[in-house]
């Protein structure tokens, strides 16, 4: 059995930056370990599986693995997923318009697609949860994950703690940027903190990030899941999705509409540059859109 992919660069409309994701276009007659094994071959933090859609109102239902687990939503497959099927004109049988409605495990994601005559330019996703907050983890934790000093991880506007707005990252303020470009991280105490969430060590993906102090609302970050075999991750959607909520939360306006950008993957080579608008009404995040742009690098075929 043959199944076509394509592989896209997210977040980024450079090749060999941004974040590879790889997109299975028509995932019928793959078993879920045919899958797993298609996540481990490529080693991308993700893949995507589109398949029929269980309600035909809908585009397609996207199931995404990385190489250790299926996760249910994440940020940069949405985008890219989105991407590549805009530029196929159709998705089993039915035309592509800007508009696409992803099924999920985490529930319905909706995508828009920004074009330039027939050129898809940019896509768009709607977190698919509402913001929540979990457990909160010392500084000495944060710091023992990615080898800095304590004193670099910063409390001064939030503790270190969990947030989701479909899938939960630990998220923490450092000091400054050497601090963020000095981060390494140490597999063994990101075991001995994932002994600390009650979901177990998939749960526990480090997001650190640092503001500028003269542009609050752009931020550089980094991303680290060393426990599902990501080292470092050069974009995440998601986490940078719930990040935004999760500061926008806690400004005291009660409304606001607020465009954050943020930068990944420069440790790395592999920018990336992910725009998130955060809506908050009557002091309640209402709505948390994630857009970025895409380049295709490769398609072909892959003997299951």
């Amino acid at each position: 059995m043959r199944t076509a992919f394509t592989t896209v660069d997210v977040f980024t409309s450079t090749r060999f930056e941004g974040n590879p994701l790889a997109v299975m276009t028509d995932a019928r007659g793959l078993s879920d370990e045919a899958m797993h094994k298609i996540a481990v071959e490529f080693n991308y933090s993700e893949v995507t599986f589109v398949l029929p859609p269980e309600d035909p109102e809908n585009t397609a239902r996207v199931r995404i693995f990385t190489p250790t687990a299926e996760v249910p939503f994440a940020g940069h497959p949405n985008v890219g997923t989105a991407y590549v099927l805009g530029t196929l004109g159709e998705v089993f049988g039915k035309p592509v318009g800007d508009i696409m409605r992803f099924e999920e495990k985490a529930g319905l994601v909706t995508v828009g697609l920004k074009r330039e005559g027939d050129r898809v330019i940019s896509t768009a996703i709607r977190a698919p949860g509402p913001l929540v907050t979990g457990r909160s983890f010392t500084e000495a934790t944060i710091a023992r994950c990615i080898a800095i000093d304590e004193a670099r991880v910063s409390r001064r506007i939030h503790p270190p703690l969990t947030v989701s707005v479909g899938l939960g990252f630990a998220v923490a303020e450092l000091t400054d940027l050497d601090a963020l470009a000095a981060a390494r991280p140490i597999r063994a105490h990101f075991e001995e903190a994932a002994g600390e969430t009650p979901e177990g060590h998939h749960d526990f993906s480090l997001f650190v990030y640092v503001r500028k102090p003269e542009a609050p609302w752009t931020i550089r970050a980094r991303m680290f899941a060393p426990l599902d075999n990501v080292t470092e991750d050069p974009a995440t959607g998601s986490a940078s999705a719930a990040l935004s909520a999760y500061l926008v939360s806690l400004e005291p306006e009660p409304d606001m509409l607020i465009t954050l950008t943020i930068e990944q993957g420069v440790e790395m080579g592999r920018r990336s540059v992910i725009s998130v608008e955060v809506v908050k009404t009557g002091g309640v995040v209402t709505d948390v859109t994630v857009a970025g742009e895409c380049v295709e690098v490769m398609r072909g075929e892959i003997e299951v």
